[in-house]
């Protein structure tokens, strides 16, 4: 989707009325979550009430209130959910290991990791409404979609260093924004079938699209055309990142070197 929201893991406090510290109470927080997700989906935001939500969570009404004081409060725990889980996918990415893969693998990865995070229905339901009714939105913006490309971008320059600035941010601009229309149109779908096709394109989408720039024989010549500092064979092999900088190891003279 689209990040660096506002919100951050220490803001969930500020959602609710009172901070569950039991599992129970964390569990039942989000079971509510859960069900107002449901709920959203079924009727849409504005048709959907705090006591619909609290019958499809098989909760009192009066318990939903003890954590959340109406439906915006749960939109907006809803938010930051989707926000840390995010976050959290961006963070676990070993980009220096991911890079090193075929293009094709390594989309792969990308897309199914994406898809399993859409998988959970308060993340669903939250980029489905960030592009249908962004006015209900408290604490995601934009600025979570200039993080995805940033996220995105930060891959392709440590796939091929040989890219400029500006193409690797406009090659990240336009798979984060082309993905993102095929998501939202694969989630809106009520064919599961349909749904899962749509998804498998976007990696055949992004493929072809970036083939040209970072594709496996694009990474063949770099690395043939480039020299050792040592040796100025051009018989190397990629030995990981030092600094964010590609390092290079000489098959001929044995020595490492960082790309310049």
């Amino acid at each position: 989707m689209t990040e660096h929201s506002r919100s951050s893991s220490s803001q969930s406090s500020i959602n609710l009325r009172r901070q569950p510290k039991q599992q129970r109470g964390k569990e039942k927080v989000e079971k509510i979550l859960d069900a107002a997700a449901a709920v959203f989906d079924e009727v849409g935001y504005d048709a959907a009430t705090t006591h619909m939500i609290a019958a499809k969570a098989g909760t009192a009404v009066g318990s939903l209130y003890q954590f959340f004081p109406d439906k915006a409060a749960i939109f907006k725990a809803m938010e930051i959910r989707h926000s840390e889980r995010v976050k959290g996918f961006w963070s676990q990415v070993d980009i220096p290991t991911l890079v090193q893969v075929p293009l094709r693998q390594m989309i792969h990865v990308l897309v199914e990791s994406v898809a399993k995070l859409f998988e959970q229905p308060v993340s669903r339901v939250v980029f489905v409404q960030f592009y249908l009714a962004p006015q209900i939105f408290q604490s995601i913006d934009e600025s979570m979609t200039q993080d995805a490309i940033a996220f995105m971008a930060s891959i392709l320059k440590h796939r091929n260093p040989a890219l400029s600035e500006e193409l690797h941010d406009l090659l990240a601009e336009v798979c984060v924004h082309s993905s993102n229309a095929v998501i939202l149109a694969a989630l809106r779908n009520p064919d599961p079938e349909h749904r899962q096709r749509l998804t498998q394109q976007i990696e055949d989408l992004m493929v072809s699209y970036l083939e040209p720039h970072v594709g496996d024989r694009q990474l063949d010549h770099v690395m043939k055309v480039m020299m050792c500092l040592h040796c100025q064979s051009n018989q190397l092999s990629k030995n990981g990142y030092r600094r964010g900088k590609q390092c290079y190891l000489c098959k001929n003279c044995g020595k490492q070197f960082v790309a310049q």
